[in-house]
């Protein structure tokens, strides 16, 4: 599984409705609206690498009101659950 985290920047009349828009992108797992010099935050998440260029520059940077995007491709996925696996002492 390849997991990226995508910053967007929208343009001002589409922050109603681009959080929405990008959460039911296919491959978009979860999409935030964030404070700070980004406007939303997009986790993406695909079974290979190949396949986020069909989700972030084929379905995302297409989206009415994207204004630029930065990706972050995640080398390791850590959950809270998996931290706690890792720092259980049989318990």
């Amino acid at each position: 599984m390849t997991h990226a985290v995508v910053l967007i920047e929208a343009e001002r009349d589409a922050m109603p409705t681009l959080g929405g828009a990008l959460a039911g992108l296919e491959g978009v797992a979860e999409a935030y609206s964030v404070t700070g010099e980004w406007d939303f935050v997009a986790i993406v998440r695909v079974p290979r690498h190949e396949q986020l260029a069909d989700v972030i520059t084929g379905q995302l940077l297409q989206l009415q009101g994207v204004a630029r995007t930065q990706t972050l491709v995640a080398f390791e996925a850590f959950s809270q659950h998996d931290l706690e696996a890792m720092f259980s002492i049989g318990e």
